[in-house]
């Protein structure tokens, strides 16, 4: 039960951000390349950082990390949604 709530932080920060740059998001090579990219480029960066670490920690089989990662990297925002409401274990 305790570690539903854990995650309310992570959950609000990726709503709040959905609202602020909207769906789909720059990707991680657009935000290298426009390094002046604002708050809210800086709070989706560190929640797929956080993503990705989390990922590649889990105990998933190396192909599903990989895509999970590739889904995240990709796609940001939209990745980031779908690993918090589907790809958690």
């Amino acid at each position: 039960m305790l570690d539903r709530f854990r995650s309310v932080p992570v959950l609000f920060l990726g709503a709040l951000t959905v609202i602020l740059v909207g769906c789909g998001g720059p990707n991680l090579i657009e935000r290298m390349q426009n390094p002046f990219g604002g708050i809210c480029g800086l709070i989706i960066l560190i929640l797929d950082v956080i993503a990705i670490v989390e990922v590649i920690n889990s105990s998933r089989s190396t192909g599903e990390k990989v895509l999970w990662c590739a889904l995240i990297f990709f796609l940001p925002v939209l990745g980031l949604i779908l690993y918090h409401f589907i790809g958690k274990k």
